[in-house]
């Protein structure tokens, strides 16, 4: 399924791969059953790269004309008075923005019907140059085992990047504040008890060496990659969702290119992330 007007199919969006529009927008529709839980009704932040990954690209998260069927505004209080922001419900409207030139789809973590009620949290390792991908691995058990043992079941993402993602669904209800700050106190505890592998601040100066446990994710207004999202990075990886048995055999956060993730999603025969949706997790107070 491609949108009806599909401008430019031809166009290289990977400069030097061989990877088009056309490409881009088959790759959503192939595995629209498993991109669609993530972002369907949720305000978005989309990352659209007209000239393709090697020219400018920029972030855009408020409505507006032009962006195609299927693409829907939600009102969402500001600061100052409100602004309408964007959402999705289906693949024809992921279509529609691929055909704006969007590559990639930051939700946020609360749905659209409940955006003061968050229902998910991220945890981003974000190495510094020099930091080994098993040390990486080591700091995402290490987060799951903390989770845990505050009563939290979570489940990693390759981050289509440098790093991983731990993520943890809560049952809507306790506040973005309280959401911010029980993510802060597990990141915060862990660089304390291990002050030789983590921070918890973004300073690059205090990264050095170390990896960057990002909780500043589960703010308000703030935003994660999806699963099964493309990234606008030479190779074309993917935000690959993944089994926690299956986290030792992988390589490094972009693991998986557009046409593994293909194969992947027509392989796949149960969820990697069963039981993400149905948990109803309490955050603890």
């Amino acid at each position: 399924m491609v949108p009806a007007r599909l401008t430019s199919p031809d166009r290289e969006v990977y400069p030097g791969e061989g990877i088009t529009k056309r490409d881009v927008a088959d790759y959503y529709a192939a595995v629209a059953d498993w991109l669609l839980p993530g972002i369907a009704d949720r305000p978005l932040s989309l990352l659209r790269c007209p000239d393709g990954v090697g020219g400018e690209c920029f972030f855009q998260k408020k409505h507006g004309e032009g962006l195609g069927p299927g693409v829907h505004p939600v009102t969402l209080r500001e600061r100052e008075g409100s602004d309408e922001y964007i959402y999705v419900r289906d693949i024809g409207g992921v279509l529609s923005l691929v055909q704006m030139n969007a590559i990639e789809f930051h939700p946020w973590g609360a749905k659209r019907q409940a955006p003061e009620q968050p229902d998910q949290l991220v945890f981003d390792l974000d190495p510094a140059a020099g930091v080994g991908w098993e040390e990486v691995r080591r700091a995402a058990r290490e987060v799951r085992d903390r989770l845990a043992g505050a009563g939290l079941d979570s489940w990693p993402r390759l981050s289509g990047g440098k790093g991983i993602h731990v993520c943890v669904p809560i049952r809507p209800g306790p506040s973005w504040d309280a959401a911010k700050d029980f993510s802060e106190a597990v990141a915060r505890g862990l660089a304390e008890e291990f002050p030789g592998r983590y921070v918890a601040t973004a300073s690059k100066q205090a990264r050095r060496g170390r990896i960057f446990i990002d909780w500043l994710r589960n703010g308000r207004g703030a935003t994660s990659v999806a699963s099964w999202v493309l990234r606008a990075r030479p190779g074309a990886p993917v935000a690959m969702p993944l089994r926690w048995d299956e986290l030792g055999r992988t390589r490094s956060g972009g693991d998986y290119d557009l046409a593994k993730a293909r194969r992947r999603a027509a392989s796949l025969r149960s969820d990697p992330w069963q039981g993400f949706a149905e948990s109803r997790q309490r955050l603890p107070r």
